[in-house]
């Protein structure tokens, strides 16, 4: 067990640092200066990391031929030439990059980032098969903390000049992920634990500790408070201690393995307390109940199956849309005269974070023997309030944009978290890797669709400002979202 649970605490890891594309904002403005580039190339480069996803699948089919390991340090190589070269680029050690090799690039830099993603989902299905739901929405919920790590670093390393924190940025996105995924690999693999049992006390820790991380990251971003409190490199030492506190479920686990030489072991009923007497009848009921008796389905059988399309097109316009609002929130916050962008920007994050968490909290405190939901009933209402944010977006005042913000983040976290045990659900999980990555191909289909409705309307109906300035996109922003929003209701 306390490999196990050293295992989940891998996936925390790697996802913390798997949130490179966050960074884009960043570097885009010296990538703009050098490349001489128009606004709208500019967008279709922060669309090209999404556009990596349409190759996911190949991470996935690797994985079901390839050890994880392997898997793991092959993402994080395709992150580093990606990045790496742009680095250099920006660095003035390689001169002779166009538009289209920098959109290769990140195209490139943006699969890597899918490659990561299988290793952990895989990682927490396989070792938690009882508690896919928690163990998945634990580890995915550290993205939410990703962008945070690398602007503390970013903060100590660089602090004022903007050309040198771009280079910055990229050199921690093509060489962070590889040192972490080097740490990790020897942990990224399959765990005997012997029978599939309920780790009760272990998963209360790991929320206590996730919570905690998570309010340090909100109230450490609020710069203009922590600074008179903290300096920057404090706040970088607290966060790698918050990523390091997760060690203590593990450490403890091993020392109870070896004073009393076996697991302990929380039984949670009467119910369950066979289990320990070894009766196997009960043991295969609670698999059963947890579960579910799925049938095992193939990437060719699936794509022909209705259930596919229909899940397709709700994380279309549910978790995607939401990523393409909170893509392009600094654009949306310009368009309403709002000038506090990097708040928006955090406040998404916080909450993106927690509704990726919410999730396991609901499964810990409310078993699917409980409730009456599924997980695909769970995602149609959780779609049902962000549908409301888009239009609390008609209302121009400020307080209606961070509301709108805080819930879309929310959701958007909730409905990513909840589609990866849904998959499992729906279509098995023994071709997860494949199947997952075809789902989240509809991400940069959806970003494709909104950039088009987007620049039709600033063609077309808007200002009549030519896109290139830039202005005219963002002042029709909200337009497009809202008629999303009657397509919610539709």
């Amino acid at each position: 067990m306390a490999l196990q649970w050293l295992s989940l605490v891998a996936t925390m890891w790697l996802q913390s640092i798997n949130g490179t594309n966050s960074n884009f904002p960043a570097y885009s403005s010296e990538l703009k200066r050098i490349l001489s580039i128009s606004q709208l190339q500019l967008n279709n480069l922060a669309s090209a990391s999404d556009a990596g996803k349409l190759l996911g699948w190949i991470s996935g089919l690797a994985a079901a031929y390839f050890p994880l390991w392997l898997v793991l340090l092959i993402g994080s190589i395709l992150g580093l030439v990606g990045y790496g070269v742009q680095f250099l680029f920006l660095a003035d050690r390689v001169s002779s990059l166009s538009y289209w090799h920098i959109f290769l690039l990140t195209v490139l830099a943006g699969n890597s980032i899918c490659w990561i993603n299988t290793v952990c989902y895989i990682i927490a299905i396989r070792n938690f098969p009882l508690d896919r739901q928690i163990a998945v929405s634990l580890s995915t919920s550290y993205v939410g903390l990703s962008a945070k790590l690398y602007t503390n670093i970013v903060d100590v390393v660089a602090p004022t000049s903007g050309a040198e924190r771009a280079k910055a940025f990229l050199l921690l996105n093509s060489v962070l992920p590889v040192i972490v995924c080097v740490v990790a690999a020897p942990l990224a693999r399959n765990v005997d634990g012997g029978k599939s049992r309920k780790l009760t006390r272990g998963f209360s820790t790991m929320f206590v500790i996730t919570i905690v991380s998570g309010l340090f990251a909100v109230v450490t971003s609020l710069g203009s408070v922590v600074s008179r409190f903290m300096p920057k490199y404090m706040v970088l030492v607290g966060m790698i201690a918050v990523l390091f506190l997760p060690l203590v479920v593990p450490l403890v686990e091993r020392f109870r393995e070896k004073i009393q030489q076996k697991c302990l072991i929380v039984v949670h009923d009467e119910g369950l307390a066979s289990i320990e007497n070894g009766e196997k009848s009960s043991d295969t009921q609670r698999n059963i109940l947890e579960i579910g008796v799925v049938e095992e389905i193939g990437a060719k059988v699936m794509v022909r199956r209705v259930e596919f399309w229909l899940y397709f097109f709700v994380y279309l316009f549910g978790a995607t849309l939401g990523l393409v609002y909170l893509n392009n929130l600094g654009q949306i916050a310009e368009s309403r005269g709002c000038s506090g962008t990097s708040s928006l920007v955090s406040l998404s994050s916080a909450f993106s974070f927690f509704g990726r968490l919410l999730p396991s909290l609901l499964d810990y405190f409310f078993p699917k023997s409980k409730r009456g939901l599924s997980r695909a009933g769970a995602m149609g209402a959780v779609m049902a309030p962000m549908c409301g944010a888009f239009f609390l977006l008609l209302n121009t005042h400020d307080v209606s944009l961070y509301a709108s913000t805080a819930i879309i983040g929310i959701c958007t976290g909730a409905i990513t978290s909840i589609s990866v045990s849904t998959t499992t659900q729906l279509f098995g999980a023994k071709n997860f890797g494949v199947n997952h990555n075809i789902l989240v191909s509809n991400i940069p289909i959806g970003l494709s669709c909104l950039e088009t409705l987007l620049h039709c309307s600033t063609t077309e109906g808007g200002s009549g400002m030519p896109p290139e300035k830039g202005i005219a996109l963002v002042q029709n922003a909200t337009r497009p979202l809202s008629s999303y929003g009657v397509l919610y209701v539709y």
